[in-house]
């Protein structure tokens, strides 16, 4: 009877269970950021036990889940929650793939660039912002140099109407004060400056370190004002595949292509292409000259990433770059290059550079970095030919320790600079070695409190041996409030040619005044972060810093003396770069975003005791992204801007009718973006909103668009130019008038495909 009674005791348990079983219900999924997937994700049915991690390629199961409706609940620390209601049936397998957006309290990133050493950003005793390719895609461009326009305090400068080059300025600072780095390298300077920005495919970008102000001690000469640094994605963070063009109104098409190859069973190969076409010439302003450069250019990226031994770093990356572009009277052609009759900017740019990484194989932490850049130029501009080499080499030996409360990092660095132009002054080709020296050592004296000190030595046979110390202090007040001091020195030396394309439109001469000096600055920087989080899950975030930075021996191109001349000379006096600036980032629980910056700036010469605001560097600017994603529709509306206030401009004499500062100014942009079609993403907007451009209450821009060659200018004895009846304003023909894009209002559409 026992024996009976326990077997229908076994098959009804048996019975339950399978029952039990039958009524059940799974859910699964992915969950990823833009494609990426997210490992260690918290995914939860909200109120229940039900939960689990995504595993490394961000896969999640739920198993044995009562049939019924639940809130599945996704977090993950520095992004915003998502939440979504899901209804299981009996012996049902839900599949859901998610796709969460970065917030604004991530700031928990490794940075390297504020102190050469992987460091928590919160950490870093050095600011530094950092800015991942979902900020670019907010607003999407052909070039970084171009997205950079929505960081606050960080301004895209075109210096010439026709060429429509630039360079990037910081607090307000020149572009030659800006240092880019690519993965740590300083490979492009000199000629490289107007096109290091250009053609990096935006798929390969991991993210974008900007360091606002002095880092000579480090980095060494152009890391005066600041650096950007551009750091490409390794193997594990890459796609297997990437694909995002786009075109504009105005007949612009831009095409990025990354792909993910295993080589064998230790080398992975991340290849990049980037190409950018516009050849549609427009001139909405009436001037008869173009209103955009004509550009076709072409850029190829590689990198090579090794597996070793004790998973010790071992890199090696390559890039080529081509360009064509030109600009001018609209009935210019490839046949009247370098002439006389009609005008036109023709440039020929080719570039290659080789970068690496390779960490010694001892137990100390001894990182070799190394580079080698080909910069060739072939250029007119006008009747007036440029032609150009540059080559720079660098290798720099690192090694970082740590020792009790010391942090120390030595390195010992060497650059080698060839340059050659055919311009007079350029009599012979550059060849210069410059090797340094430099130490670093950040103390922790007490559980909030840290202090950092460095200092480099460098040897230029040009200038001697130069001295760059610097100091920085973090007081970690609480997690949510950190207050930081840096100050130091930073030293300049200047490649006239390669840094000034006002000198090279063939519309003046150009005149050294005397042997130039390299320039000195002394800055001292006070920083402030504030995170706020409030009970019903908005985060506040508040970044604010003071400047102040003092140079000596400044080199700045004089364009009123004469207007037939640019006049470089070391200032007799003095130069200030001055200011606030503060960034302010809201995310409510809605998914509405708000990301708002401001600068306010005073950057100033004083010379024989008067004092006057540098030419082409604005007061104030403003920058804000308005993020909302409407999740049912699987669309997110992104409205960026920016605000420029007045700025001196390069006038040509009393006579000139255009105006001498510039308005305050915006550029204004509007996106959609759709996430409904699996590995693609399609998008489109409008931008310049406001259709704003230059011309807007001036007579011209370009003087003298009429006559380029000056052939019916009438000069006085000192070579002045006199008024005529054709001439009234006694003007000679000059494009260096320019603050602004000339591109008007434009609609944009484009796709993105990924596979991961």
């Amino acid at each position: 009877m026992k024996s009976i009674c326990k077997h229908l005791a076994l098959n009804w348990i048996a019975l339950v269970s399978s029952c039990c079983l039958a009524q059940s219900a799974s859910v699964s999924g992915k969950v990823t950021e833009n494609g990426t997937p997210l490992p260690l994700v918290n995914v939860q049915l909200k109120g229940t036990e039900y939960g689990a991690a995504t595993d490394i390629d961000g896969n999640f199961t739920l198993d044995a889940v009562v049939p019924g409706d639940y809130v599945l609940l996704v977090t993950s620390l520095g992004y915003q929650p998502y939440q979504t209601k899901i209804k299981l049936g009996a012996d049902t397998t839900k599949t859901i793939n998610i796709q969460l957006e970065p917030s604004a309290q991530r700031l928990d990133e490794t940075v390297v660039t504020g102190t050469l050493k992987p460091v928590n950003r919160l950490e870093s005793p050095v600011p530094v912002e950092v800015y991942s390719p979902t900020f670019l895609k907010k607003n999407p461009t052909a070039s970084v140099f171009d997205a950079l326009q929505n960081v606050n305090g960080v301004r895209p400068q075109i210096n010439c109407n026709v060429c429509n080059t630039g360079d990037i300025h910081i607090n307000g600072l020149e572009g030659p004060y800006t240092l880019v780095l690519i993965d740590g390298m300083p490979i492009v300077s000199g000629l490289g400056t107007v096109y290091g920005l250009t053609g990096i495919p935006n798929s390969l970008i991991e993210q974008i370190e900007i360091v606002k102000g002095p880092a000579s001690s480090l980095y060494g000469s152009e890391a005066v004002g600041g650096l950007i640094n551009i750091i490409t994605k390794n193997a594990l963070s890459a796609p297997e595949f990437f694909a995002d063009g786009f075109v504009t109104g105005w007949g612009e098409y831009n095409l990025d292509v990354g792909s993910k190859i295993a080589v064998g069973k230790k080398t992975d190969l991340l290849l990049g292409i980037n190409y950018f076409n516009y050849d549609v010439p427009i001139d909405n302003n009436g001037d008869n000259f173009t209103d955009l450069t004509l550009q076709d250019r072409i850029s190829l990226f590689q990198k090579w990433d090794f597996e070793r031994k004790d998973a010790r770093l071992f890199s090696l990356a390559g890039r080529f770059f081509y360009e064509d572009r030109w600009g001018g009277e609209m009935q210019w052609t490839p046949e009247f290059r370098g002439g006389d009759e009609i005008y036109g900017e023709s440039i020929y740019t080719r570039r290659w550079e080789i970068l690496g990484k390779y960490q010694l194989p001892f137990s100390e932490k001894l990182l070799l970095s190394f580079s080698y850049n080909y910069h060739n130029q072939n250029s007119v501009y006008g009747d007036t030919e440029y032609l150009a080499d540059q080559r720079i080499g660098f290798a720099q030996l690192t090694w970082d320790k740590a020792l009790g409360n010391h942090d120390l990092l030595l390195g010992s660095a060497i650059r080698y600079n060839y340059y050659n132009d055919n311009t007079p002054a350029t009599p012979i080709a550059d060849n210069i070695w410059i090797p340094s020296l430099f130490v670093q050592d950040e103390f922790t004296f007490a559980p909030k409190h840290s202090f950092l000190a460095g200092m480099r030595f460098d040897h230029d046979q040009r200038h001697g041996n130069i001295f760059t110390p610097r100091a920085a202090y973090k007081w970690k007040i609480s997690d949510h409030d950190i207050f930081r001091v840096n100050a130091g020195t930073g030293f300049r030396v200047v490649n006239l040619f390669t840094e000034d394309h006002a000198a090279l439109t063939g519309a003046r001469e150009v005149i050294i005044a005397e042997e130039l000096k390299p320039e000195r600055s002394y800055n001292i920087n006070l920083n402030y972060l504030k995170k706020i989080y409030s009970d019903n899950g908005t985060f506040i975030g508040l970044d604010a810093s003071a400047f102040y930075t003092h140079f000596n021996n400044v080199i700045l191109p004089d364009y009123e003396t004469n207007p037939n001349q640019i006049i470089y000379d070391n200032l007799e006096g003095k130069s200030v770069s001055q200011g606030i600036s503060a960034n302010l980032d809201v995310v409510f629980p809605s998914s509405f975003k708000i990301m708002v910056g401001a600068t306010w700036q005073d950057v100033s010469t004083t010379e024989n005791g008067i004092s006057q605001q540098q030419i082409l560097t604005e007061s104030i600017t403003a920058t804000w992204n308005l993020s909302y994603t409407f999740h049912a529709l699987k669309l997110t509306a992104d409205y960026t801007g920016n605000l420029y206030g007045p700025m001196r401009l390069p006038l040509l004499g009393d006579l000139d009718p255009r105006r001498p500062y510039s308005p305050t100014w915006s550029i204004q942009n509007i996106q959609f973006t759709y996430k409904g079609l699996n590995n693609f993403e399609v998008y489109a907007g409008i931008k310049n909103l406001l259709d704003w451009t230059p011309n807007r209450g001036n007579p011209f821009i370009i003087a003298r668009a009429n006559d380029p060659f000056d052939k019916d200018v009438t000069f006085d004895a000192n070579g002045n130019p006199v008024a005529t009846a054709d001439n009234p304003y006694a003007l000679t023909f000059d494009p260096t008038y320019v603050y602004g894009p000339n591109q008007g209002i434009r609609g944009f559409f484009g796709v993105r495909y990924t596979v991961f």
